[in-house]
């Protein structure tokens, strides 16, 4: 398992190399985030309802259901790792209209706030589960208008982010988590050998 490697300096990279403007993109306010975004420099603060992250960053991106039945807005259970997945999320943070993402968790996160949203995960766990088993399924009262059967297969990706997500706690998030601590407390990441502070 991969702990915390540093996304920002290749994210700067993109972003320049796109010919973006870093604070036109990532305008998103930290008191606006969703709570359901696993710690990290990324979040999602208001953001529109389209549905439109997956499309480039399924493995970092999904979606909630805070509009009652209908995709409501973005948020990250996913951090990035390498290169290639600071590309794929930066590129699905540009398709929100809103401009509602932001790449300034690391001056907002606290070592105490990230070990408080690790104690609360079996919150975002079971609303997760919830809304798989509930996207997933081949009948849903809400896709779309009338339970048009075209939004199906949105519905259906949209659970499996969910699902990602899931095991992703179960999985994974723990030493990336550790891993981030290490970070907020020394400012770099740990070396091979290194012991990560507990969670």
């Amino acid at each position: 398992m991969i702990s915390y490697w540093n996304p920002l300096p290749t994210a700067q990279r993109v972003i320049e190399h796109l010919g973006e403007c870093a604070e036109q993109l990532f305008a998103g306010a930290w008191e606006h985030r969703n709570w359901r975004n696993v710690p990290g420099p990324f979040y999602a603060g208001d953001t529109d309802s389209m549905a439109t992250g997956r499309l480039d960053a399924p493995d970092h991106i999904a979606y909630d259901d805070d509009l009652g039945g209908g995709f409501g807005s973005e948020f990250v259970y996913r951090q990035p790792v390498n290169e290639h997945e600071t590309t794929a999320l930066i590129h699905g943070c540009r398709m929100e209209l809103y401009r509602g993402y932001n790449w300034d968790g690391d001056d907002h996160w606290t070592v105490e706030a990230v070990r408080e949203w690790w104690r609360e995960r079996a919150r975002v766990r079971e609303w997760a589960v919830a809304i798989a088993a509930d996207w997933g399924a081949d009948a849903h009262p809400h896709w779309g208008f009338n339970a048009d059967p075209r939004y199906l297969g949105h519905y259906h990706d949209a659970a499996q982010g969910h699902r990602d997500f899931v095991a992703y706690i179960d999985d994974g998030l723990e030493i990336y988590l550790r891993g981030y601590l290490f970070w907020l407390e020394q400012r770099r990441e740990a070396r091979d050998g290194e012991a990560l502070p507990r969670l």
